[in-house]
C-alpha cells in the first residue's frame, strides 16, 4: 500500500493556514483584553453642537433655535415668482470673422463673452460695433442670436 505523498507545496500551504489561524486568535485575544467593559450608554454617546461639531457633552437647550416649518421652501421657486429679465441685451463685438462666419460679443452688463454665428445675425456686423442681442442655449454654452446693430 502506498501512503499519501506530502509535497513541499502542501506543507507550505498548511503552514500558512496555521499561521493565519494563530494571528487571528491573537487579534481576538487582544480585542477581548482591551475591550472597555462596564461603560454606560451615556459614556458612549456622541452629540452634535450648534456648529455641527461632534462633542461628548449634551447640547445647551438655551441655544436651541425654533424654526417655523412654514418658512422652509422646498424645491425651486416657480418662474412667476421671479422677476422677468429683459431678454434683449446690449454688447460690443470683440471679434468677427466674415470669411468664417462667426465671432464673439462682450456683454456690457457682466462682461461675459458670447459666441455669435452668421446665422444668428439680423444686420451685418463688424468688430467694435455696438449691438443688441438675445441669448439662446447652444451645444457648448450660451450663444448670441437675433443680433442687431445699434
Amino acid at each position: 500500500m502506498a501512503r499519501a505523498q506530502e509535497t513541499y507545496g502542501k506543507k507550505e500551504r498548511e503552514k500558512k493556514r496555521l499561521k493565519k489561524r494563530e494571528v487571528k486568535a491573537k487579534k481576538k485575544a487582544e480585542r477581548q483584553a482591551n475591550a472597555v467593559s462596564g461603560q454606560s450608554l451615556e459614556d458612549m454617546l456622541v452629540y452634535v453642537d450648534e456648529n455641527g461639531h461632534f462633542t461628548d457633552t449634551p447640547p445647551d437647550p438655551t441655544k436651541k433655535v425654533k424654526v417655523d416649518a412654514e418658512s422652509i421652501v422646498l424645491g425651486i421657486p416657480k418662474k412667476e415668482d421671479q422677476e422677468e429679465e429683459d431678454p434683449i441685451r446690449n454688447g460690443k463685438v470683440s471679434f468677427f470673422d466674415t470669411s468664417k462666419g462667426f465671432g464673439f460679443i462682450i456683454d456690457t452688463e457682466n462682461n461675459e463673452k458670447y459666441f455669435v454665428h452668421v446665422s444668428g445675425l439680423i444686420d451685418q456686423i463688424e468688430e467694435n460695433d455696438k449691438v443688441a442681442f438675445e441669448l439662446e442655449r447652444g451645444m457648448k454654452g450660451m450663444n448670441a442670436v437675433r443680433v442687431k446693430k445699434i
